[in-house]
């Protein structure tokens, strides 16, 4: 009989060790996604907030190298956002979209 009494006396007891290891979990899932939110998309933001900053500053005469891995210099900004490059030895005029600009080589005072 002390045994029966052991066990049911044991089951109010470890039923509150269940709501605890819920809260750890809880606590433990929410400090993933804060990590997850520090270490991926944080930053992630930050870099395409500094690319469309770059991209919105670009001018005529800038010398650019686009996504694709063309250098060239802008020589005039249409209204649609895109701009007219200039690339090669013998001038060759290429029209290029405002997003594929990947780095400007061009150093401006701000």
């Amino acid at each position: 009989m002390d045994a029966s009494a052991a066990t049911t006396s044991g089951t109010g007891e470890g039923s509150g060790g269940g709501w605890a290891s819920i809260l750890i979990m809880i606590v433990y899932i929410i400090g993933f996604a804060a990590l997850i939110y520090f270490i991926l998309i944080r930053p992630q933001r930050k870099k395409t907030k500094e690319e469309q900053k770059m991209r919105d500053s670009v001018q005529v005469g800038d010398e650019i190298i686009t996504i694709g891995g063309l250098y060239g210099r802008i020589v005039s900004k249409k209204d649609d956002d895109s701009f007219i490059m200039e690339s090669g030895a013998d001038k060759n005029k290429i029209r290029i979209a405002k997003w594929s600009i990947q780095t400007n080589l061009t150093l401006h005072d701000e």
